[in-house]
């Protein structure tokens, strides 16, 4: 009665290991394929993204050096000169903190 619908007869008791054990390796490799591959390839770009931003710190650092140098060459020499030229180093480079973030946030 039921076949002509596409129904077949119940399984007997001696395939029911058999169908476990496959139900069992087929929820494995749909776990494997669906959560540890897409978690390697997000920890491989979470990998980069953090190597990039060391090593834009690492930038952002040498171009401060870098200001404090250039305003260390323009100004005279004297002491009140390197504590303006540190001073205006400091400003400086808060001034870009700030711009930057301020560019990163949504409403900006």
């Amino acid at each position: 009665m039921w076949e002509g619908l596409g129904f077949t007869a119940m399984t007997s008791p001696k395939e029911i290991p058999e169908l476990a054990t496959e139900l069992i390796e087929l929820s494995k490799e749909y776990l494997r394929q669906e959560t540890i591959e897409p978690a390697r390839r997000l920890g491989r770009l979470a990998g980069f993204g953090l190597a990039a931003g060391l090593l834009f710190a690492v930038a952002a650092l040498f171009l401060g050096l870098g200001v404090y140098a250039a305003l260390r060459r323009v100004l005279p020499d004297g002491p009140w000169y390197v504590v303006l030229a540190r001073g205006l180093t400091v400003v400086v480079t808060g001034g870009a903190a700030a711009l930057i973030g301020w560019r990163m946030t949504k409403d900006g």
